[in-house]
């Protein structure tokens, strides 16, 4: 089977994702600047939110670059990054509405954590699906980006319950670390 409708699908899917997290900004009443003030939680959120939709479009539209083929257990992996993926939406409002409070901040993480070990799962199943001299396989080596995201995801949750604003550094750095453009497959496709 080709990937062609996995990746208009997952396309799809992200853009329904961003429209529904946009949705969550809420217009204010009044047409002064102080109106604003009491939405910026839920702004910062929404942007945080918004980068790390936009870095796994971006990283799964690389990596599908490397398929060839998909089996009904790649389709079912990447269903699973989907399902997470969209319960973003749901965190960002909660944790903005609620001003980065404890629980909020620690289930949002937990959305993160899930949605980067789907991500893996989904790696690691087309690199199964391709083999392991496949162009996916040579482009993530260890992933070590990978691995420290969700170790940070953990931490984060964790540290919510002892001062959220650790959690949100994290989320941050991890941002970040992904934000850094991350030639690894790019590199392996001009090389084939």
């Amino acid at each position: 089977m080709t990937k062609n409708r996995l990746e208009a699908f997952s396309d799809g899917v992200f853009a329904i994702i961003i429209t529904i997290l946009v949705l969550e900004l809420k217009i204010p009443h009044d047409s002064t600047f102080s109106a604003l003030r009491p939405l910026l939680p839920v702004f910062l959120t929404y942007v945080l939110s918004f980068v790390f939709l936009a870095i796994y479009w971006n990283n799964h539209h690389h990596m599908l670059h490397t398929v060839h083929r998909v089996n009904g257990r790649i389709l079912w992996a990447n269903m699973h990054l989907l399902f997470w993926l969209s319960l973003i939406p749901f965190t960002t409002g909660w944790m903005g509405e609620n001003h980065f409070a404890s629980e909020p901040t620690a289930v949002y993480g937990m959305v993160l954590l899930m949605a980067a070990i789907a991500y893996t799962i989904l790696t690691m199943e087309i690199v199964s699906h391709h083999g392991p001299d496949s162009v996916l396989a040579a482009a993530i080596g260890k992933d070590v980006k990978g691995k420290i995201s969700i170790v940070g995801y953990v931490a984060a949750i964790a540290l919510a319950f002892v001062d959220q604003w650790f959690s949100d550094a994290i989320y941050v750095a991890i941002a970040l670390l992904w934000l850094v453009p991350d030639k690894r497959i790019e590199k392996r496709l001009d090389e084939h």
